[in-house]
């Protein structure tokens, strides 16, 4: 099987038989890698009481998952550069699939903890090569849309991971929040290994070495940022300031190291390249406003408007089910349109929810909510398919694979970022110290303030894209 797509097909064509079939078994790895970030977060009063545990152990369930992920995304992406992209992706899923065999048979939060670490660095090699194989299986001319599937289920794996992690917990027990995995790993690996191309024969001077030293310091940062952004729930004491400064003393020793080593991990004269560093940028900076939307969103609802459990998850459930909707259709606008302009105008559109949000009186009820939130999370799909098109559509096969877990980590360090800093912030602008318990006027207080640094963030990154977009990408310009 040819790995090499078409590059003259209309945008507006459908795909192809082996096309479709390729984005199946893409789609369903981005699948379980986004559904095993969140179908956990359900079971932490579950699991605090069956193994007798604090909150601040138990959360680890969650956290070593993320951690791993992030921490190894770009190492993954450079192996399967390296060892072939098939090849590691097969890796991930059968190690992904076991880790949740692992999780759902724990005789301990230890071992439950370690199995899902194991699970987040499958789900790496998942997460970055998912994204690589669109150049090698889909016509650049149709990249956007290939990008929108995958988009679309990450969004369903993220909103589907609390509803059915609560249904699962409630009719079959918390061990098959992890074991559901195991079938569906499996039929992905065989997808896998039956409609994606094989890994094309290179030889050891194309594929190149492993930085080995550069991983472990990047992978050491990565995890020391995650760590001091995520332990301590947003109150920043000794052990954060530790990390931050390890990670910033890991991250320059991986820098310099870069410059000395003869196969870096990462070229860092890519990164002198606006298109590629904007990109990456305002990656982070957008994903640290959606999670500012799951972080402020719970305690506006129920707080500021006295709502429900059921009816605030009710609500919080139409943001991931406008971004699965709307992957596709934004897709083919990055497509027909171009990619830079749909980034922009997603930008645009995250950065005028935002200022609605922070412009909002508390009369106006849910709908005064959800209007704003409609239209950040379809600017959301917008900006998320149009960026990483833009990034991905003319990337050369030899690089896909790290810039891939680079667009990835940018996204994942945004996530952490926002559930730290930002929370952070929505609780010192309630001025409270406990936001469960503030009054109604002080959690609006505080969502507004939030939302109105959030749309300054928005601001930043459409300067940052605008700028960005007027360079040529370094692979373009060298062809």
């Amino acid at each position: 099987m040819k790995s090499t797509p078409l590059h003259d097909s209309n945008p507006g064509q459908d795909f192809d038989r082996r096309a479709r079939w390729a984005l199946v078994s893409l789609s369903l790895s981005m699948l379980l890698s986004s559904l095993g970030t969140s179908i956990a977060n359900v079971s932490l009063p579950t699991l605090a009481h069956v193994f007798a545990a604090r909150f601040l152990d138990v959360q680890w369930v969650v956290l070593s998952y993320l951690v791993s992920m992030t921490a190894l995304i770009v190492s993954a992406g450079r192996l399967g550069d390296i060892v072939g992209r098939r090849r590691l992706l097969l890796l991930g899923l059968l190690m992904f699939s076991a880790a949740s065999v692992a999780a759902g048979l724990a005789p301990s939060l230890e071992v439950l903890v370690t199995a899902r670490a194991a699970q987040g660095i499958g789900a790496a090699a998942m997460m970055a090569m998912t994204m690589a194989f669109v150049g090698e299986t889909v016509p650049t001319a149709q990249t956007g849309r290939a990008m929108g599937w995958l988009g679309t289920m990450s969004a369903v794996g993220t909103a589907l991971g609390p509803s059915l992690g609560g249904l699962l917990i409630a009719t079959a027990g918390w061990r098959t929040l992890f074991l559901i995995n195991v079938p569906l790993g499996i039929v992905a690996a065989i997808l896998v290994q039956r409609v994606l191309p094989a890994d094309r024969p290179r030889s050891p001077a194309d594929r190149g070495g492993f930085d080995f030293f550069g991983t472990g310091l990047l992978a050491g940062s990565l995890a020391s940022y995650a760590l001091a952004m995520t332990i301590g729930r947003g109150h920043f004491g000794a052990v954060n300031v530790v990390l931050l400064l390890l990670a910033a003393a890991g991250g320059g020793l991986f820098l310099l190291v870069e410059t000395k080593v003869a196969a870096p991990l990462v070229r860092l004269g890519l990164l002198k390249e606006a298109s590629l560093t904007s990109g990456l940028v305002t990656s982070a900076l957008v994903s640290t406003v959606m999670m500012t939307t799951l972080v402020v969103g719970p305690f506006y609802l129920s707080r500021a408007l006295g709502l429900k459990s059921a009816a605030v998850g009710l609500v919080l459930s139409v943001g991931p089910i406008v971004a699965a909707l709307a992957g596709v259709p934004a897709g083919r606008l990055a497509d027909r349109l171009g990619a830079r302009r749909v980034t922009v105008f997603g930008l645009a559109g995250i950065a005028a929810g935002s200022a609605m949000l922070a412009a909002l009186p508390a009369p106006l009820g849910v709908m005064g909510y959800l209007a704003p939130l409609v239209a950040i999370t379809v600017s959301y799909a917008l900006f998320q398919t149009a960026n990483t098109t833009a990034v991905m559509r003319e990337v050369p096969s030899d690089r896909r694979g790290v810039i891939s877990g680079m667009i990835n980590l940018s996204r994942n360090l945004g996530l952490v970022t926002g559930a730290s800093v930002m929370g952070a912030g929505f609780a010192f602008a309630s001025m409270t110290d406990d936001i469960t318990t503030a009054a109604p006027a002080a959690v609006a207080r505080g969502m507004r303030t939030t939302f109105g640094a959030a749309a300054c963030l928005i601001g930043a990154a459409m300067f940052i894209a605008v700028r960005g977009g007027k360079t040529v990408a370094p692979w373009r310009a060298a062809n």
